[in-house]
Formats: structure tokens, sequence, C-alpha cells
């Protein structure tokens, strides 16, 4: 009797089905990989870009008025980065009306805690500013926006000042 070396056709079928598998999976998981690889440059990428922007916002105005922080400002990043853009907006910052608060509990407040608190709210609106910067990445046709807020104290201002002028009459 003469002995069969080779495989059966069952046994090649099944042998290429498992390639095949571990083709299409393999497959799966560098595609993953290279996504996932692409965002993380991206997220790094746009990190850079936000603290390198905020780190010029900060240096740019630091010690100037708060008049002087314009409420837009925008460009892009050049050559460096074509698909990034930024933004840059400012607004007053508003601290709620707590006396409505302390006026509603079973004491009362006394009158001078009240006022000392609305010349506290008053000049805290005056000398606090909020700063956003956003960087806008196009990716895919889509744009996704990433942001980061700053806030500038304008240290110079006299608080004295503040409390007479929101006296009133």
């Amino acid at each position: 009797m003469k002995k069969n070396a080779g495989f059966t056709l069952l046994e090649v079928l099944v042998s290429l089905i498992i390639l095949a598998g571990s083709i299409i999976a393999l497959n799966m998981a560098w595609g993953g990989n290279f996504l996932r690889l692409r965002k993380a440059n991206m997220y790094n990428n746009v990190a850079t870009l936000l603290e390198r922007k905020m780190a010029e916002v900060e240096a740019k105005y630091k010690d100037k008025p708060l008049s002087e922080i314009p409420e837009e400002e925008s460009g892009d990043f050049e050559n460096d980065y074509p698909q990034y853009r930024w933004t840059m907006q400012s607004r007053e910052v508003e601290f709620p009306d707590l006396t409505p608060l302390l006026v509603a509990q079973e004491d009362g407040a006394p009158e001078t805690l009240i006022s000392m608190i609305k010349q506290m709210t008053e000049y805290l609106n005056r000398v606090i500013k909020e700063v956003k910067v956003t960087i806008y990445v196009s990716s895919r046709g889509k744009e996704v926006e990433f942001s980061a807020t700053q806030y500038f104290v304008d240290y110079t201002r006299d608080f004295a000042g503040a409390a007479a002028s929101g006296a009133g009459p």
C-alpha cells in the first residue's frame, strides 16, 4: 500500500479560512491603530498650539488695562499647520447678585453686609475679564474645536474708588 503524502481538500480549505480570518483581523487592528495615531497626533498638535496661543495672549496683554483686550481676534498658523485656525474672544465677567439670598434668611441680613457684598460684586465685575482661545481643526470635511479659558485680573484698580462710586448719590 502506498501512503498519501498530501493534504486533503478539506484541510486546505480550513487552513485558508483560518489564514483569511487572521489577515482580516490583523488588517482591522492596523487600521484602528493608524486612526488612533492620527487622532493622538491631532490632539498633541491642538494641545501644543493652544498652549502656545494662550501664552502669546497672556504675554501680549499682561500688565495692560482690561480695556485693551479686544472682544475678538482670529488667525491661522500659516504654513506650519494649514488645517488649524484660532479665535480669541473676551468678555466681561458677571458675578451673580447674592444679596437676595441674604435677605431671604429668617434673621435677614445687616444692611452693611448687603452693601459690602454689592460693592464687592461690582468691583469684581470690573476687574476680571474672561479670555477664551479656541483652536479649530479641519479634518475629513468637519471642523472640530478645542478651547481654553483664562481670566485676566486688573490689580491696578482701586477698590476704594469702586466702593465710593457704587455707593450711590
